[in-house]
C-alpha cells in the first residue's frame, strides 16, 4: 500500500445524527487494521476504526461519543474443539461405579480433510458439516495428529489422583462428601446464553454416573450473600447480571460460541467437584466491564470460587481491573489463552490464579505423562508488577521483570479433550465433542480449590481466599512437598521465543505444573490461609514546570492501604486514597517510591514512579490562513496550547481589529485586501511568550469563504519512541457538514474522527520536524487551512 494521507468528511453536530459508509471505505478500514475476525460479534452502535495516515481518503460518519476504551474491549472464550463429532460414550459409567477410569481411553482417527481445520472455538453447527467418518482406534492408538484421544471423568480423576468417586448411593461421610466440594460454590462466568445447560449437564451426569445437580433459581430480589450451600448434594443456579454487579431478569441473547463455553465450564467444574453449588453467571456481553460486572455480582453472592475460562490481550488499563479480584474468601481462576505465548487479562492480574495447559497422556494404569500444549498462553507481563509471591525460592522461576504467567496448569489440548455434552439451538438431544483450551484446565482447577475449601471447613480453617502464596511458598519452595504436589511438565514449546519452552520447574507454559491432586489437596487443606501482601504497580509519570502534578497510585491489597512515600522531592505528598499531588513541580527527574501498607497485617508492597518534570515552554500559537468577505463581520478564535492561563495582543492588523481576552478576533466591518497580523500569547505565570502569523485575505465575491470556520491544531512535541497524542477541533456553526484533509503526514501516525475532534495518536513517533497540513472546507463553500508543526527529539 503507497503512503497516502487521511481525509475526513463529517456531519457537523445540528445537521444529521448518521451517515452511511460506503462499501469501498468499509474494504479500505479492513485492509488498514478495522475490525477484526474476534471483533466482528461485538454488539451494535457507533463505532469509529481509527486510521493509519496513508493516503488521501474520504470518510463519512455521524459525531458519536467514544466509550472508553477498555471497558467495551472484547473477550473470547479460550476453548478448543477437536475437529470431528464423536460417537456417545457407551454406558461403562452410568452404574456409577467408575470403570472407565481403568480402561484405555477412547482414540479416534480423524479423516485427512479434517485434519485442515483449526481447533479454536469450534462450533457444533461447523462441526455438524465437518467430514464425520472417523474410524475408532481404541485398541491401537494412534500418536499422531492425526488421532483425537477423549477422557471420561473417571480417567481424569485416575489420572490427577482426584478421590475415586462413590458409586451412587453411598452413604457420605462429611469427610466423604468434603472430598467431593460438598457446601461450597464454584461460580461460573461467562458470557451470553446457553438455553441447555441444565439438560447438557443431566446428560452428562447419567451418562458418566456422576451426582444429579437439580436446577434451583435464584431470584433478583434475593438477599445476598447467600445461604451456605447444601452440606450433601449439588445446585445448578442460573442467573444474568449487569454491569454494575446486580442480578438482572433479562436474558442475554444466545451465541453459539459462549454455549459451547458454558457447558464445557458447568461440566467439568461439576465432574472435579461433583457436589459444589455451581452458580452460573451469564453476562449481558462480551465487554470487561459486563464480564467484570458478573465477577462482582458472584462477590456479593458470597465466598467461593471463581472461574473464568476467557480473556482478552493485556494493556496498561489492566491494573484498574484488579479491584474486581479482592473479595475476601474468593479464589478467582482464568484461562491464559489458546493462541500460543501471550499475556491475557483477567489472567494476568496477580490476584487471580493463571490456569495454563498441557497434552496428557494416560492409559487407565501407571501415571500419566504431559507435555506443554502448543497453543497454551503464557509469558512476562509487559505492565503488571512482579507479585510478592513469585520469588527466587521456587524452582526455575529465577527474578521476573513482571508477572509471569501461568501459575498452573491441567490438560487442555483438544486432541487428548475431554467428552463435553453440548445441544445445538433447537435441538432436543446432546451431541459428544472432545473439549480443550484453557477453558477446560481453568474451571477443573476451580473443583480442585473447591474440593480443598470443604476439606479445610471440616478442620474449621477458612477458605483459601487467594491461594498464591500457598502455592508457590508452603508449596513450590519446599523441595519434597513441590516434588509431591505438582507433576513438573518438562517438555512443550508454544512459541518460539526463548522462555516459550517448557523446563524444570517454574515455566511459563505450566507454571508450577499439573496437580497430583492428593497431595496437592492434603497440601492445601492443612496449610492456613496466607495474608496477601499489597502488590503496588510500578510508573513512568510526566509534568511540567507551572502545572500541578496530580496521579493515583496503583494498588491492590486484601485489606484496607495507607501510604508513604519515599524519595520525593519537597512539596511532593500522597493521600490516604493513594493521590499523590505536588503544587509546584521542579523540573528534574525523580524515582519516587511508594509503600502500601495492609492496615490489618502489616504487610507492604513497594512501587517506583518515575517522575519527569518538564521545563516550562512557551505556549504555542498556531497561525492560520482565514478567509473573509466585504460587508460581513469577520471572527475567529486563536489556537493556543499552553498550560497556564495566557494574555493576548495584536500587531499589523489593520483598524478596526481587535483580540478579546479569551483570544477571539474580530473585525466589525472588514476592508478588502490581504493581512498578515501576529497574535502574541503571554504565559500569565511564567511570562514566557510565543507567537503565531495569521495571513487574512477580505474578497469582495459571494463566494469567499466565512470566517466561522476555525481549526484548532495545537502544536505537539515528544520524544522518539514514546507514544505521543494530540487533538484537531474544528468549529462549524451553521454547516450542513465539513471535510478535512490532512496531508504530510508522517508514516505511523493515526487519526481518529470523533465528531468534529480529530485525535492525533503516534505510538512510536521517529525522530524529526515535521508539519501536518490541514484544510477545512464546509457545507458553504467556505475554507479554512492551519498547519500543526510535529517535533520529536532523540531518546
Amino acid at each position: 500500500m503507497k503512503p497516502r494521507h487521511p481525509h475526513f468528511a463529517h456531519a457537523a453536530p445540528a445537521a444529521r445524527s448518521s451517515l452511511l459508509l460506503p462499501a469501498a471505505l468499509a474494504a479500505l478500514l479492513s485492509a488498514c487494521g478495522g475490525t477484526t475476525p474476534d471483533q466482528a460479534s461485538a454488539p451494535a452502535g457507533p463505532q469509529v476504526a481509527a486510521l493509519v495516515a496513508t493516503s488521501t481518503t474520504t470518510l463519512a460518519l455521524d459525531n458519536p461519543t467514544l466509550p472508553e476504551a477498555a471497558a467495551n474491549l472484547m473477550v473470547q472464550p479460550a476453548y478448543h474443539i477437536a475437529p470431528v463429532l464423536l460417537d456417545a460414550p457407551d454406558d461403562t459409567d452410568t452404574d456409577g461405579y467408575a470403570a472407565s477410569a481403568r480402561r484405555h481411553p477412547r482414540s479416534m482417527l480423524l479423516p485427512p480433510s479434517a485434519r485442515r481445520l483449526s481447533t479454536r472455538r469450534l462450533s457444533l453447527g461447523q462441526l455438524e458439516y465437518a467430514p464425520s467418518q472417523a474410524q475408532d482406534s481404541t485398541l491401537a492408538p494412534m500418536a499422531t495428529s492425526g488421532s483425537v484421544t477423549t477422557y471420561t471423568p473417571a480417567q481424569i480423576r485416575a489420572a490427577y489422583g482426584l478421590p475415586v468417586l462413590p458409586p451412587s448411593g453411598t452413604a457420605l461421610t462429611a469427610a466423604l462428601a468434603a472430598q467431593l466440594g460438598a457446601g461450597q460454590t464454584i461460580y461460573i462466568v461467562d458470557a451470553m446464553h446457553n438455553p441447555n445447560t441444565a439438560t447438557e449437564l443431566a446428560a452428562f451426569n447419567t451418562k458418566f454416573g456422576l451426582p444429579a445437580c437439580p436446577q434451583k433459581s435464584i431470584a433478583t430480589s434475593a438477599v445476598l450473600p447467600l445461604a451456605a450451600a447444601s452440606a450433601n448434594s449439588c445446585e445448578l443456579s442460573i442467573v444474568y447480571s449487569t454491569t454494575t454487579g446486580a442480578m438482572t431478569a433479562a436474558q442475554p441473547a444466545y451465541d453459539a460460541g459462549w454455549a459451547t463455553e458454558i457447558s464445557l465450564d458447568v461440566q467439568w467444574a461439576h465432574a472435579t467437584a461433583p457436589l459444589a453449588r455451581i452458580v452460573l453467571i451469564e453476562a449481558a456481553s462480551a465487554s470487561v466491564d459486563n464480564l467484570q460486572g458478573a465477577v462482582r455480582l458472584a462477590n456479593a453472592m458470597g465466598p467461593g470460587v471463581v472461574s473464568m475460562s476467557f480473556g482478552t490481550p493485556e494493556g496498561s488499563w489492566t491494573a484498574s481491573a484488579n479491584a474486581a479480584f479482592t473479595a475476601a474468601n474468593m479464589t478467582y481462576l482464568a484461562a491464559t489463552g489458546d493462541s500460543g505465548a501471550s499475556v491475557q487479562w483477567p489472567a494476568v492480574s496477580p490476584n487471580v490464579v493463571a490456569v495454563g495447559g498441557t497434552s496428557l497422556t494416560y492409559t487407565g494404569s501407571g501415571n500419566r505423562s504431559e507435555v506443554g500444549w502448543t497453543q497454551t498462553g503464557g509469558g512476562i507481563s509487559a505492565y503488571t508488577a512482579t507479585p510478592s509471591y513469585q520469588t527466587s525460592a521456587v524452582p526455575g522461576l529465577g527474578t521476573l521483570a513482571h508477572r509471569g504467567v501461568a501459575d498452573v496448569s491441567f490438560n487442555a489440548d483438544p486432541k487428548t479433550g475431554q467428552y463435553v455434552a453440548v445441544i445445538a439451538s433447537g435441538a432436543s438431544t446432546p451431541s459428544w465433542i472432545s473439549a480443550g483450551g484453557t477453558s477446560l484446565s481453568t474451571p477443573q482447577w476451580a473443583g480442585l480449590i473447591a474440593v480443598a475449601n470443604a476439606t479445610r471447613a471440616l478442620s474449621a480453617k477458612p477458605a483459601l481466599g487467594a491461594p498464591h502464596a500457598v502455592l508457590y511458598g508452603q508449596i513450590a519452595s519446599v523441595p519434597g512437598t513441590y516434588a509431591s504436589a505438582f507433576a513438573d511438565v518438562l517438555a512443550g514449546s508454544d512459541g518460539s521465543c526463548a522462555t516459550c519452552s517448557a523446563k524444570g520447574g517454574y515455566d511459563q507454559l505450566s507454571g508450577l505444573g499439573t496437580p497430583n491432586a492428593a497431595s496437592l489437596l492434603s497440601a492445601l487443606s492443612g496449610a492456613p490461609a496466607a495474608a496477601i501482601t499489597p502488590t503496588v504497580v510500578s510508573a513512568a509519570i510526566s509534568g511540567k514546570v507551572g502545572t500541578a502534578l496530580s496521579f493515583t497510585v496503583s494498588a491492590t491489597g486484601a485489606n484496607p492501604l495507607t501510604y508513604t512515600l519515599g524519595g520525593a522531592p519537597s512539596g511532593m505528598t500522597i493521600s490516604a486514597t493513594g493521590v499523590v499531588s505536588w503544587a509546584t513541580p521542579v523540573a528534574g527527574t525523580y524515582a519516587v517510591t511508594v509503600t502500601a501498607i495492609d492496615s490489618k497485617t502489616g504487610l507492604k508492597g513497594l512501587g517506583t514512579y518515575t517522575v519527569t518534570i518538564a521545563a516550562a515552554s512557551a505556549p504555542v500559537v498556531t497561525g492560520a490562513s482565514i478567509s473573509g468577505k466585504v460587508g460581513t463581520a469577520l471572527s475567529f478564535t486563536v489556537a493556543v496550547n499552553n498550560a497556564n492561563p495566557v494574555t493576548y495582543t495584536l500587531s499589523g492588523a489593520p483598524a478596526g481589529m481587535a483580540i478579546s481576552g479569551s483570544g477571539v478576533v474580530s473585525w466589525a466591518a472588514p476592508v478588502a485586501g490581504s493581512y498578515s497580523v501576529t497574535v502574541t500569547a503571554k504565559d500569565s505565570k511564567t511570562g514566557l511568550s510565543g507567537q503565531g502569523v495569521f495571513k487574512i485575505t477580505i474578497g469582495t465575491s459571494t463566494t469567499t469563504t466565512g470566517s466561522s470556520l476555525t481549526i484548532n491544531a495545537p502544536a505537539l512535541s515528544g520524544v522518539a519512541g514514546m507514544p505521543l497524542a494530540g487533538t484537531i477541533t474544528v468549529t462549524a456553526p451553521g454547516s450542513n457538514y465539513v471535510s478535512i484533509s490532512i496531508s504530510n503526514a508522517p508514516l505511523g501516525i493515526m487519526f481518529t474522527p470523533n465528531g468534529l475532534n480529530i485525535g492525533v495518536n503516534w505510538a512510536s513517533p521517529v525522530t524529526g520536524s515535521y508539519t501536518l497540513k490541514i484544510t477545512v472546507s464546509d457545507s458553504t463553500g467556505h475554507s479554512v487551512q492551519a498547519s500543526m508543526p510535529i517535533t520529536i527529539n532523540a531518546k
